[in-house]
């Protein structure tokens, strides 16, 4: 008995497998990151950068709040006294450096640390 001859376009593959190679995806191959959703301007890169600038509005409110409380009051503690004007300078000179240079420093600290924070929140997941 002899087997008909099959023209090789009539012939049919069956794939009973996963395909060997396939296209990874960024989210596939663990490259798929924060810093991605960031440049694609997704909505959850959107939410990464809210999130930092919402640390850095708050941090500059609370010195905007130390730095009222602190000078503030100053004009109606003058007003109060007329006649001491050297007090004033005194104050206005020496008494308020200290705390406005710890107030800058401290808010310097705090946003680097806010960016810090972000940078290995984008980096390392």
């Amino acid at each position: 008995m002899t087997v008909p001859h099959q023209d090789p376009a009539e012939r049919r593959v069956v794939v009973t497998g996963p395909p060997r190679r396939t296209r990874r995806t960024r989210r596939d191959s663990g490259y798929y990151r924060p810093r991605t959703e960031i440049d694609e301007q997704t909505t959850l890169g959107h939410t990464y950068v809210r999130s930092l600038m919402r640390s850095q509005l708050r941090a500059a409110l609370t010195v905007f709040a130390v730095l009222a409380l602190l000078v503030g009051p100053l004009p109606l503690l003058f007003a109060a006294m007329p006649d001491a004007h050297r007090l004033e300078w005194a104050v206005l000179g020496f008494c308020l450096y200290l705390p406005l240079v710890l107030l800058a420093r401290w808010y310097v600290r705090r946003a680097e640390r806010n960016e810090r924070d972000f940078v290995r929140l984008v980096e390392d997941r």
